[in-house]
C-alpha cells in the first residue's frame, strides 16, 4: 500500500535533515519505493504494515538515527487525495491554506483553539471530513494568534501542518 509520512518539525528551529538521509532511514526500516517531496519531511513509500505499526517503527528509527524525538503522521494515498479534494476554501492567490494532519480528533482541539482566539481580517478555519483547514492572507501566518499557538509544547506530538500546495505536489508524486 502507498503511504505518505508527514514529519513534524523538520528543517525548522535547528532540526536539520537531508531528505536523502531520511529516505535512507525509511529504507533501512523496511519501507519500499521511498521518495521525498519537498524538504519539509513528506516521505512517500510502500509497505504492507498497518499505519499503527508504521508509526511506531518509523518514529523509533528516525529518533535513533537523528537523535531527536521524532513525531510523524501517516496517511494512505486515498487519505491524501481525500484531504486535497475536501478543501473547503476557494483558490485565492493572495491566501495561504493549511491542512493539519494528526492524531484522532485533533481537528476538534484545533477548532476549539481557533474559535477562542482573536482573528485577523479574512482569517478562517473549517473542519471537513475530519481534517482542519486554516486560511489566511499570505504573510500573516506567524502574526496570527492561532499561528502563534501552533508551536505549543503540549501539541507537538499531536499534529503537523502543510500548505495546500504541498498536498498538491504529494498527490502528483504518489500516483
Amino acid at each position: 500500500m502507498k503511504y505518505c509520512a508527514f514529519l513534524r518539525g523538520v528543517n525548522v528551529k535547528g532540526t536539520s535533515m537531508k531528505m536523502a538521509e531520511v529516505c535512507s532511514v525509511f529504507e533501512n526500516a523496511g519501507m519500499d519505493n521511498v521518495i521525498s517531496v519537498l524538504a519539509s519531511g513528506n516521505i512517500i513509500f510502500n509497505s504492507d504494515k498497518t499505519v499503527e505499526d508504521l508509526k511506531v517503527i518509523l518514529e523509533k528509527s528516525m529518533s535513533e538515527y537523528f537523535n531527536y524525538e521524532a513525531f510523524l503522521f501517516i496517511k494512505s494515498k486515498e487519505g491524501i487525495e481525500k484531504i486535497l479534494n475536501s478543501n473547503p476554501f476557494e483558490e485565492n492567490k493572495d491566501f495561504h491554506t493549511y491542512v493539519f494532519v494528526g492524531i484522532e480528533n485533533i481537528e476538534t482541539v484545533l477548532m476549539k483553539e481557533f474559535q477562542e482566539l482573536p482573528k485577523m481580517q479574512d482569517e478562517s478555519a473549517e473542519v471537513v471530513n475530519g481534517y482542519f483547514y486554516w486560511q489566511l492572507p499570505k504573510g500573516n501566518t506567524l502574526a496570527s494568534q492561532f499561528g502563534k499557538i501552533l508551536g505549543k509544547k503540549s501539541l507537538k506530538d499531536k499534529f503537523t501542518s502543510r500548505n495546500l500546495n504541498s498536498f498538491e505536489k504529494i498527490v502528483y508524486k504518489i500516483r
